[in-house]
C-alpha cells in the first residue's frame, strides 16, 4: 500500500506525521521524501545513507552547422525554453537555450526538420538511498537555484518497493511537484491545522486530491487551537478526520530536537497504529 502525506500549506507537521507513522508501522517500510527543495525527514529517521546518485535532466545542444533557424524548436517548445532569432540585414542568426526552464520532453529534437539538436545531460541534483533501522529511506535534493522539482521525484519514485508499505512525504502545497509526489497514492492523509490559513489551502488540497480520484482523509494538528470551521468544512464534504493531535508544548520542543513525537510520548504510537487501520478501512471503502 503507498499512503502518501500532503499539506496546502507548509508548517502543518506534515513530516513529524510522516515520520511518526512509518516508526509506527508493524510492516516493512519504505519512506521517500518528496521534498526535495527541503527535505527533512532524515533529521527524524536518522538513515545511514548507503548510495548516492546524480539525477540529470536532458537539454537541448544546437549544432549551428545544421540549424537553419526555422524557429521550429521554439515554436513546440510549450514552456519558452527556446527562443530563435533569423538572420537579417546580413546578420548571422541565433538560438537561445534556457535551461532553467526546460523540462526535458524533447519535443524541439524531434521536430527539428534539420536534426541539428541533441540532448546533453544537466544535472539537478542528487538521490541518496539508505537504511533507518528497518526502514527502507530515499530521499532527494534539488540543487539551489533549480527550478525542476518533478523529475527528482520521478526518479525517487522509480524506486518504490511493492512489497513493503511505502509512505510518502510530499512538499507542501498544490503545484506540480505535489502532484507528481502523490499520484499513484492507494491513500492521502491531509495534514491541516484549525486556522483560516490552514482551511484555505485545506480546500485547495482537497480540490487537487480529488481530481486524481485518490482515496483520502484529514488530519488536524494542533487542534485545540483555531476555531470550529475546519471540522465543519469536513462534516459538510463528507471527508473523514482520521486524527487529531492537540497543541502540546513538549511535542515542538521534541521536533526542534529532532526526536519524533513517537519517540518522545510513546503513548502516541497506539494512535498512529490506529491511523494505519483507518487508512486501509477508507481506501477499501473508496476503490
Amino acid at each position: 500500500m503507498i499512503i502518501s502525506i500532503a499539506s496546502g500549506k507548509g508548517g502543518t507537521g506534515k513530516t513529524i506525521i510522516a515520520t511518526a507513522l512509518a516508526l509506527s508501522s508493524k510492516s516493512s517500510v519504505q519512506f521517500i521524501d518528496c521534498d526535495v527543495e527541503e527535505p527533512n525527514a532524515h533529521i527524524f529517521l536518522k538513515p545511514v545513507i548507503e548510495e548516492t546518485s546524480k539525477v540529470f535532466i536532458p537539454i537541448p545542444e544546437i549544432d549551428k552547422t545544421k540549424c537553419t533557424y526555422c524557429g521550429r524548436c521554439g515554436e513546440v517548445c510549450a514552456y519558452n525554453a527556446i527562443a530563435v532569432i533569423p538572420p537579417a540585414n546580413d546578420k548571422k542568426g541565433s538560438v537561445l537555450v534556457f535551461p532553467e526552464l526546460c523540462h526535458g520532453c524533447g519535443s524541439c529534437g524531434y521536430f527539428c526538420p534539420e536534426k541539428a539538436i541533441k540532448e546533453v545531460n544537466k544535472e539537478i541534483g542528487i538521490m541518496e538511498i539508505g537504511m533507518a533501522g528497518p526502514i527502507q529511506f530515499i530521499h532527494g535534493r534539488l540543487n539551489i537555484g533549480e527550478a525542476m522539482a518533478v523529475p527528482l521525484i520521478r526518479q525517487e519514485k522509480k524506486n518504490i518497493n511493492p512489497t513493503r508499505t511505502v509512505i510518502i512525504d510530499a512538499p507542501p502545497g498544490t503545484s506540480c511537484p505535489v502532484v507528481e509526489s502523490v499520484k499513484d497514492s492507494d491513500f492521502c492523509i491531509l495534514v491541516t491545522e484549525p486556522t483560516p490559513f490552514g482551511l484555505n489551502d485545506l480546500v485547495l488540497s482537497v480540490e487537487v486530491i480529488r481530481k486524481l480520484a485518490i482515496p483520502f482523509g484529514i488530519l488536524i494538528n494542533r487542534s485545540d487551537l483555531g476555531d470550529t470551521k475546519t471540522d465543519e468544512f469536513c462534516r459538510s464534504q463528507g471527508i473523514p478526520v482520521l486524527m487529531k493531535i492537540p497543541f502540546r508544548r513538549e511535542i515542538a520542543v521534541a521536533y526542534s530536537k529532532g526526536d519524533s513525537i513517537v519517540e518522545a510520548f510513546p503513548e502516541y504510537r497506539k494512535d498512529f497504529l490506529a491511523l494505519f487501520d483507518k487508512c486501509r478501512l477508507n481506501h477499501k471503502s473508496n476503490p
